[in-house]
């Protein structure tokens, strides 16, 4: 497996993300075969695994806690804080929320060390950027737990490059996460550079754009409690204009001898040395066909290609609906 860097670590140049295996898209997988993904993730090379607080509500941490904690010196665990499920109501139920005040960050630490079984988290992210406290007050927090030893680096995750310079005028940040794909061409705008320029890792998460990049689906037959329901590239409309691409998306990538999938994720590990994709998914065999595309080559003529069929000019529907672009921070064209 290629490697890449963030801050001091030397992890794989295609990570995993733990997410799929227990939230968001349908129903969780079962405890076997989320530890058959994770374990022969492993395996297979990958040395960079990212979970979250979110993901579950704490089922995703600790599934990773419990599956990986025997090989832990074998990869670097990425972790999130910021946005996670809460019972406000009482009720048992917990609903998501976004809080990056200090004291909620170091509780939100000290949660996932416990179900994550470990004394240290290699990168903890903001999961979100609480807009009603200061970067750099939650930024801060997060420094004071690198200086305490339960972090070892601090990321963010879907901000500008503007809120990027803010918090690394208070601590150096590792990496920056935010979608990134063929058809989510944001970090273009000005992130990359940012994250250039400051020796900032970018990690890309939903790089195969949240299936779409697969192949064909019928978003009729979602889940009901799957996220991309409520996200407008996958109502019917957009999903009918957006589906018309797929064709010469699937030629281009026969042509450059490998999936769709891999063309995805080799368009990405091309875009730059500082990026690094994060690929999710419940399937062994899915796995291991996204990690083949660190072996893919494309050529100048197919990446012109590639970019010039999917971008923000020919994709149908914005990212994310009024909500969720009002919780992020980042760029938009």
């Amino acid at each position: 497996m290629l490697t890449r860097r963030i801050a001091n670590f030397e992890v794989s140049a295609i990570g995993l993300g733990c997410m799929n295996l227990s939230h968001a898209y349908g129903a969780p997988v079962s405890p076997e075969q989320g530890e058959r993904v994770l374990l022969t993730a492993l395996d297979a090379g990958v040395t960079l695994f990212d979970t979250a607080a979110l993901y579950g509500f704490g089922a995703n941490e600790t599934l990773v806690g419990r599956v990986m904690k025997p090989h832990r010196h074998r990869f670097t665990l990425a972790s999130k804080c910021g946005m996670q499920g809460v019972d406000v109501n009482g009720d048992g139920k917990p609903v998501r929320v976004i809080d990056g005040r200090p004291e909620t960050l170091r509780q939100t630490c000290e949660d996932s060390l416990r179900r994550l079984q470990t004394d240290v988290i290699d990168l903890y992210y903001l999961h979100r950027w609480d807009q009603r406290v200061p970067i750099e007050d939650s930024v801060g927090a997060l420094a004071d737990l690198v200086r305490a030893g339960k972090i070892r680096s601090i990321g963010l995750s879907e901000v500008s490059a503007a809120t990027l310079r803010r918090a690394a005028a208070v601590h150096p940040i590792a990496a920056l996460q935010t979608e990134y794909s063929l058809w989510t061409r944001n970090p273009e705008i000005a992130v990359l550079d940012a994250c250039r320029e400051l020796g900032t890792a970018f990690v890309a998460f939903s790089p195969v754009a949240r299936g779409f990049l697969c192949g064909p689906m019928d978003v009729n037959a979602l889940d009901a409690k799957d996220i991309r329901r409520a996200m407008p590239r996958f109502s019917p409309d957009h999903y009918a204009a957006n589906a018309r691409l797929l064709p010469a998306y699937q030629a281009l990538a026969a042509e450059a001898g490998c999936t769709p999938a891999q063309l995805a994720i080799a368009w990405l590990l091309q875009r730059g040395e500082h990026i690094i994709p994060i690929p999710g998914t419940t399937s062994v065999d899915h796995l291991l066909e996204d990690l083949g595309a660190a072996k893919v080559q494309l050529s100048a003529d197919v990446v012109a290609r590639v970019e010039a069929l999917i971008n923000q000019q020919t994709v149908s529907g914005p990212r994310y609906n009024p909500q969720g672009t009002g919780e992020v921070d980042t760029e938009s064209f």
